[in-house]
């Protein structure tokens, strides 16, 4: 079974400038905007924003 282009494979990046990424995917039916999500990024050790790049 193919997997289908209503939930793509996405990149967090991290706002801090560390590099740190997360893999994740979206459902673009209920997200159609880019990904916005706060989480913990191990280099900075401490909670940032990630946003989804393309």
């Amino acid at each position: 079974m193919a997997r289908n282009e209503l939930r793509p494979i996405i990149k967090l990046r991290s706002t801090a400038g560390t590099g740190y990424t997360y893999v994740t995917r979206k459902n673009r039916r209920n997200d159609p905007d880019r990904l916005q999500l706060r989480k913990y990024d191990p280099v900075a050790r401490q909670h940032v924003l990630f946003r989804e790049e393309r």
